[in-house]
């Protein structure tokens, strides 16, 4: 079988971080470095005389503080048409790739940033219609509602690949009636790391003490 497709990796305490290939998710595995969470279905890795179960959810048993890396460009627009789902926010046409273009909704030279929140995707027409206006002046409303555009384009991506993933849909918080579960998982996990939390800072108050 070829190592193809994606693992979702979650951290210690079941936040969502990205995906990892097959091969890396297997490598940590061996190395004890992660828990599996859920296996992928029936398809399994097969070597000269043994046989594995693919992963397709793992888990790190170590907690780690994940800094929020700036995006490249080429990513982050792939990612806000996958918020948009490939559709214009002007007219509300769905476009391909080749046909779409991302607009700011204040423009970049009337004092609007480069953050997700401004940014929307637009088809080409749209776009030049638009122009260096923003919405209201042009009289063309966003489709988009606010909450969309708050959504981690992080989140978008995994949300994305959990279409065809059913097993991944719980850890995402995709379906409400599979979030119990998982949900107590995540307390339990959180409560002990604060409790780990407060151990270590009590110990560093009392050796300034003493």
């Amino acid at each position: 079988m070829a190592l193809n497709g994606r693992v979702l990796l979650l951290n210690q305490t079941y936040e969502p971080l990205g995906t990892v290939s097959v091969a890396r998710a297997i490598i940590m595995t061996f190395k004890n470095t992660v828990f599996v969470e859920e296996f992928d279905g029936d398809r399994v890795l097969r070597s000269a005389h043994d046989e594995f179960p693919v992963p397709s959810v793992i888990r790190r048993r170590t907690y780690i503080n994940v800094r929020r890396r700036r995006e490249q460009s080429g990513m982050k627009r792939l990612r806000i048409y996958m918020r948009d789902k490939f559709r214009c926010q002007y007219c509300g046409e769905k476009k391909g790739v080749a046909e779409l273009t991302l607009d700011h909704i204040l423009p970049r030279s009337r004092g609007g940033d480069n953050s997700p929140l401004n940014i929307v995707t637009a088809c080409i027409a749209c776009n030049n219609r638009k122009a260096n206006r923003t919405p209201a002046e042009a009289r063309m409303p966003l489709l988009t509602s606010q909450t969309a555009l708050r959504v981690k384009l992080e989140r978008v991506v995994l949300c994305h690949y959990a279409e065809a993933r059913a097993e991944w849909r719980k850890y995402l918080f995709m379906d409400v009636h599979d979030d119990r579960d998982v949900m107590e998982k995540v307390h339990r996990e959180q409560n002990g790391l604060r409790s780990l939390i407060i151990v270590v800072l009590c110990r560093e108050k009392y050796e300034r003490v003493t």
